[in-house]
């Protein structure tokens, strides 16, 4: 991966760990909506999809309004949670972000979080200055894992897939980085196994971030 430009980062579980917030916010909004609590297993599985979605994938049966009003219901309890329990980088992110940045390398992020979200959250953790571009998923027609995402990134960054490598946790971060051409990591450390990520066809897995400055 020595001709790698472009990196493509993943936020949840990849950037941040952000896992005890999610998991929390999404119990509350079941409880809140007298929903039928799905365990932690279920609701870390959709990590990563367009919030409506999980609760789509949680409730298969789950009425259109409804999925509406869980995702407006997560929104409003996230932005207090967010308060009482401020997620944190996982180790060795910061230091890596600015050896990478310090390289040469443009670095990005594209996330199922909205992009005011991700401005918000890569702000207070003091690594916004190395992030070049930033896409939510209010920039996007088509969610992970179709390639949109990535290739906007592509396009906005005025890189070739070939030289860019998509860094997820979960299996939707690599297919929507496979399916657009680039090169694919799953970290090991988030929200899906190392197992589920090979599945999804990972090109490389890694168990710390840091190990990305040898990779790339």
């Amino acid at each position: 991966m020595k001709n790698i430009r472009l990196i493509i980062f993943d936020f949840d579980g990849t950037l941040g760990d952000t896992r005890r917030n999610i998991l929390l916010t999404m119990r509350q909004t079941m409880e809140e909506l007298s929903l039928p609590v799905a365990d932690d297993e279920a609701c870390a599985a959709t990590i990563g999809l367009p919030l409506r979605d999980c609760f789509v994938q949680l409730y298969p049966d789950i009425s259109d309004e409804m999925a509406d009003q869980c995702a407006a219901t997560y929104r409003r309890i996230f932005d207090i949670n967010k308060k009482r329990f401020v997620p944190a980088l996982f180790p060795h992110v910061r230091t890596t972000l600015q050896q990478l940045h310090a390289q040469g390398f443009k670095l990005t992020v594209a996330s199922s979080r909205s992009s005011a979200s991700l401005r918000e959250f890569l702000s207070d953790m003091d690594v916004i200055d190395y992030i070049s571009f930033i896409l939510g998923a209010d920039d996007v027609r088509h969610a992970k894992p179709d390639p949109e995402p990535v290739l906007l990134t592509l396009s906005a960054c005025g890189v070739p897939a070939a030289e860019a490598l998509v860094v997820g946790d979960m299996p939707v971060d690599i297919l929507m980085g496979a399916r657009a051409g680039a090169k694919t990591c799953g970290v090991t450390y988030g929200n899906a196994s190392a197992d589920d990520l090979r599945a999804a066809g990972a090109d490389v897995l890694i168990d710390d971030f840091a190990e990305l400055l040898s990779l790339v």
